[in-house]
């Protein structure tokens, strides 16, 4: 009689357990809807409402992609991990803070594709619209990032890790920042960007600032309009495949042939 209730009581353990240990699982690909709910599992029937929400379900390596148009929060960004829209408006308004902060591993690979990063208003502008601390590699694709004028050096990606870090920007729009992108001079430099086909506008500093020995740019197909195009500093070094369109400031430091 013992043996039986102590096996029924068993059974009900591992019947009550198993719920609890797939509610905690965490999915290699996640949704947010502008109508979802952060309780939600961010499943693709039940999405959740912020990237803040989704990341903490999504394993590392996975992706978060977005169902329809919303406002989907600020996040940061500590594993590999692809942010996805495909047409919906992918907004994060980051007034006063920043949009994105990356600090992931070395060997950690984020993908933000399709979004629209907003520093805000004037009143309470934002700081920087991704800020890479660390990671090993950033892939910036059909993105938009604007008005980021904050905190004295307000950008629009701001590569700013004290390892390597190879980012990657292509087909985007970044303007009305004081800086479009911005590589520091760091303690250790070893930031490595490549830029393809975007538009930086009136970004009233300078549209790319790279500096420090060690941290380089090439730069192909891009579109530079405003105050400053480039600015080279402390011996960073900007290679340009001579098709850029650079209405003023520092002129590459390396220019090779097309082709």
């Amino acid at each position: 009689m013992h043996n039986m209730i102590g096996k029924l009581f068993l059974g009900l353990g591992i019947f009550l357990a198993a719920p609890l240990s797939v509610a905690h699982a965490q999915a290699t690909r996640t949704w947010v809807s502008g109508v979802g709910d952060d309780v939600n599992p961010c499943s693709r029937t039940a999405p959740c409402k912020t990237f803040a929400g989704a990341i903490s379900k999504t394993a590392a390596g996975g992706a978060i992609n977005v169902l329809d148009p919303g406002g989907f929060g600020a996040v940061t960004i500590t594993k590999s991990i692809t942010i996805r829209s495909d047409g919906a408006e992918a907004g994060i308004l980051a007034a006063g803070t920043n949009g994105i902060i990356i600090n992931a591993a070395p060997t950690d690979r984020i993908v933000l594709e399709g979004l629209d990063i907003d520093g805000g208003s004037p009143i309470s502008p934002g700081i920087d619209g991704v800020r890479i601390l660390a990671a090993g590699e950033v892939v910036i694709n059909k993105s938009v990032i604007r008005n980021f004028i904050g905190g004295g050096s307000g950008t629009g990606v701001n590569i700013n890790a004290s390892t390597k870090v190879r980012v990657t920007i292509a087909d985007s729009v970044i303007n009305n920042n004081l800086y479009g992108v911005r590589i520091p001079a760091l303690a250790t430099n070893d930031m490595h960007l490549k830029m393809f086909d975007t538009l930086l506008v009136a970004n009233s500093t300078a549209g790319l600032s790279v500096a420090g020995a060690g941290n380089d740019a090439l730069i192909s197909g891009n579109k530079f309009i405003g105050p400053k195009s480039l600015e080279i500093l402390t011996s960073g070094k900007v290679t340009s495949y001579g098709d850029n369109v650079l209405t003023s400031g520092s002129t590459p430091t390396t220019t090779v042939p097309l082709g």
